[in-house]
């Protein structure tokens, strides 16, 4: 049988697989990107044991647990287990601690002729390690931003750029008001646990290299992103990617309307409820600025908007562009521009797009 483990890095960028034996409600909360679950005890029995944990102490919670999960139970748990365990002859599994939970899937699979190694430390242990290994990113001093007015293509220029981390693909959100996608975002920790294990990879494939990534607010939608790397982020050499105000228009027009319309009906599956979700998902994005606009421009804005999407609803979603154009200009713009003097102190370059791109790939050789 091949060992148990705690090399927690080789774990996270060799896409080791995993199974994680805690109940459902935990791995909701938060998990590892590709790890699967599959539980010891589901959210009920979970509970019950823990109950009798507090009341009658551990020996009663554990005959507890062999009364709950016994027969076809755990038959079937453990199968499943052991499918695993075939289909991915190089995995590990894991619980919270390392402990009794995953102690005892090793020694129901051993008994069903199946030995398979678990991690020392489970996923508590894992969970600290990435947190280290953030503040160790942040501390070495090797963040190269991007910046740039809103809808300047800062997202495909990454993607167009190795060595780059999409913040925004992580968070499964575009950053801005408008930017919420179709389907939902991850939750909090499942967000920084993705995002560190990719600023691993990137440390670990390129370790003398700047890590790039595009300059965000606090939050990416409802993700927010650890404290420890927005301060990096903030004292860190930045390039800005320049943009006129047409380029914009339709850059974003592209994104937020012909693409954000698609993305809704694909994920509904039916061409109107889709429409009809996208059409509240602008209107609901406007709303979330209206007080940042003030009344009369939010009035102005939300009449522009209705005749785009009246428009849009008859085969011509061109209108869009009209009111897209007054909110760079109107409210992005200035509040951008604000920010941006007090950050251009670490301008280390800036240009149009080829420009910054031969200046990234540069920076990475």
């Amino acid at each position: 049988m091949r060992a148990d483990t705690d090399d927690f890095h080789s774990l996270f960028i060799n896409n080791i697989p995993l199974f994680d034996t805690r109940a459902p409600v935990e791995f909701s909360r938060g998990a590892f990107p590709g790890a699967v679950n599959l539980p010891l005890m589901n959210n009920l029995e979970r509970e019950q044991v823990g109950t009798c944990y507090k009341e009658q102490g551990q020996h009663a919670a554990i005959e507890l647990g062999h009364q709950l999960v016994n027969g076809e139970i755990k038959s079937a748990r453990v199968r499943s287990w052991t499918d695993f365990a075939h289909q991915h002859p190089s995995g590990y599994l894991y619980c919270f601690r390392g402990g009794l939970r995953s102690q005892i899937c090793q020694q129901w699979m051993k008994e069903a002729g199946c030995e398979y190694p678990r991690v020392i430390g489970g996923y508590k242990a894992m969970r600290r390690y990435l947190l280290e290994q953030l503040e160790k990113i942040c501390a070495n001093g090797k963040l190269l931003v991007l910046a740039g007015h809103t809808g300047s293509a800062k997202t495909d220029l990454l993607n167009a750029v190795p060595g780059t981390i999409d913040l925004e693909a992580i968070a499964n959100h575009r950053g801005s008001a408008f930017g919420k996608h179709a389907t939902e975002q991850p939750s909090q920790i499942d967000f920084e646990n993705r995002l560190i294990i990719a600023m691993l990879k990137q440390v670990h494939m390129a370790p003398n290299k700047p890590l790039i990534l595009e300059d965000e607010s606090r939050l990416i939608g409802r993700c927010a992103l650890p404290p420890v790397l927005r301060d990096a982020i903030g004292r860190s050499p930045l390039v800005r990617l320049n943009s006129d105000i047409e380029s914009r228009t339709q850059h974003s027009w592209i994104n937020y309307i012909l693409r954000k319309s698609t993305e809704w009906q694909s994920e509904l599956g039916d061409e109107a409820a889709g429409f009809e979700a996208f059409v509240g998902d602008l209107r609901d994005s406007l709303r979330r600025v209206q007080k940042r606009l003030g009344g009369d421009r939010y009035t102005e804005l939300s009449q522009m908007l209705e005749s785009a999407i009246e428009a849009h609803r008859l085969g011509d979603p061109s209108l869009h562009r009209d009111w897209i154009r007054r909110l760079l200009q109107d409210y992005y713009d200035p509040m951008y521009d604000w920010q941006w003097q007090r950050h251009q102190g670490r301008l280390v370059f800036q240009g149009h797009y080829e420009d910054v791109r031969t200046f990234l790939n540069n920076a990475l050789k």
